[in-house]
């Protein structure tokens, strides 16, 4: 009996068994199909939702021209550098581009070319900075029909120096204040008899603190008044000076204007030097003070200096000196500091020969006019290779973690090889019209410059 009810027990549990896998298969069915249905769903859903975000996307044209590469803003990663043994790096500073899909359209890849295009943009100048660059090296001479450029009896240099707490980092063991007060001691000392200098310095009160903002916001001292130069008591007052607050750079360049009133431009060649390592941090207009500052009958020539500067503070900076006329000029370290410095000692030189011949027949060598081509064409050169290589290895980044697959990978390098060879090329063709010009005078060259660059933009 035992044995039979044993065997009953089995048979029993292999027929529930079977029993449940017939009712069993058909539910299972049931939920296979359910399942290719939600994908199916899914897919129709994303399909929609790729073709809503295609809609809305703007995707922005690559510049056609020199002139619209160089309005085109310094990105805010340009500074970056990837690093191909640390991939997470790059991925985290870049997290923020578009998700590409898993097969992205052309406009997809092309959107996401121009945004990481706009993080890494490099600052690069059109014709219309070397005719700056040029106009600048040929003040005094007589061919010169802008007064700003004409050397007058006087010669007045007011250097507008930051000390906002930002000067206070360093750069290779020194900080950038201590950088930049060896640099103008040096400038100073060089000045020739009857020069004139001044020193106006802002963001040195207060502290970075928003508790200090409205006391640091509302100060700039003019710590040597215009005047021939005296060694000790201008190093007094530079020593004086300490970094430390936030950075009132309309205020200041207000205030320059206010110490410049007594050199009417008629009689005085005056320039104005801007020195700053970043943004204005006090809601101070400083681009609008600069267009007062220029427009006033001191007829000023202002450059401005970007020390060490970042993309948001380069970019103000870069307005400034569009806003007067001016050069602008990124510099890293103390070298590319002192080489500015030596623009205006070069110049005081030649006003001082000037004067001392009382005449405007100064001789002008064309190997000036030389290594100002030299210098911009490497710079531009320069520019377009690095930015081409950084988008390159990113992009390579990309594909290797999986961010985007070979076919889009392919495509952004090719777009991206092509848009910085016309840059190339662009460069190639003007380095060869600049050429061409060198055997001319610094006023012709420059006419022939303008000509050319109001048809580029007509």
């Amino acid at each position: 009996m035992k044995l039979f009810s044993k065997l009953f027990l089995l048979i029993s549990i292999i027929l529930f068994i079977s029993a449940c896998g017939k009712e069993e298969q058909p539910a299972n069915e049931n939920e296979k199909d359910q399942a290719v249905e939600q994908t199916e769903q899914k897919d129709t859903e994303k399909v929609k939702e790729i073709k809503a975000k295609e809609e809305t996307m703007e995707v922005d044209p690559l510049p056609t021209t020199y002139e619209e590469l160089a309005k085109l803003p310094v990105g805010k990663l340009v500074d970056f550098n990837p690093d191909i043994s640390n991939p997470e790096k790059t991925l985290e500073a870049f997290k923020d581009l578009p998700t590409l899909s898993s097969n992205p359209s052309q406009k997809e890849l092309d959107y996401f070319y121009r945004e990481l295009l706009k993080l890494v943009q490099d600052e690069f100048k059109g014709p219309e900075d070397l005719m700056k660059e040029m106009r600048f090296q040929a003040i005094g001479s007589p061919e010169m029909e802008d007064s700003r450029y004409q050397f007058k009896e006087n010669l007045n240099v007011e250097i507008i120096l930051d000390a906002s707490g930002s000067m206070a980092q360093s750069i290779d063991g020194k900080t950038k204040m201590e950088i930049a007060k060896e640099t103008i001691t040096n400038f100073v000392s060089e000045l020739p008899e009857g020069a004139k200098v001044g020193l106006r310095v802002y963001g040195h009160t207060g502290s970075n603190a928003d508790s200090d903002m409205k006391l640091s916001c509302s100060r700039s001292d003019i710590v040597y008044d215009i005047s021939p130069m005296d060694g000790a008591p201008f190093q007094t007052a530079l020593d004086s000076v300490q970094p430390t607050g936030w950075t009132p750079t309309g205020l200041a360049l207000r205030e320059a204007k206010k110490d410049l009133e007594a050199f009417d431009g008629q009689a005085n060649t005056n320039i104005v030097y801007l020195v700053s390592d970043g943004v204005s941090t006090c809601n101070d207009n400083p681009v609008q003070a600069a267009k007062e500052l220029y427009d006033s009958n001191i007829s000023p020539i202002v450059n401005v200096i970007g020390f060490d500067v970042n993309a948001e503070g380069q970019n103000e900076l870069i307005e400034i000196a569009n806003a007067t006329d001016g050069i602008y000029q990124k510099v890293n370290d103390e070298s590319e500091l002192k080489k500015e410095f030596d623009r205006i000692s070069d110049l005081a030189e030649t006003w001082k020969d000037w004067k001392e011949k009382n005449t405007q027949a100064l001789e002008r060598k064309m190997v000036q006019n030389q290594l100002d081509i030299f210098g911009y064409i490497t710079d531009e050169g320069a520019n377009a290779t690095f930015e081409g290589s950084e988008i390159g290895l990113i992009l390579f980044i990309f594909k290797e973690n999986g961010k985007m697959d070979v076919e889009s990978y392919r495509y952004l390098d090719k777009v991206n090889d092509e848009y910085h060879d016309w840059i190339n090329s662009e460069v190639e063709k003007f380095e060869t019209e600049l050429k061409s010009l060198n055997n001319s005078s610094y006023a012709e060259a420059i006419k022939a410059l303008e000509e050319k660059y109001q048809q580029n933009t007509q």
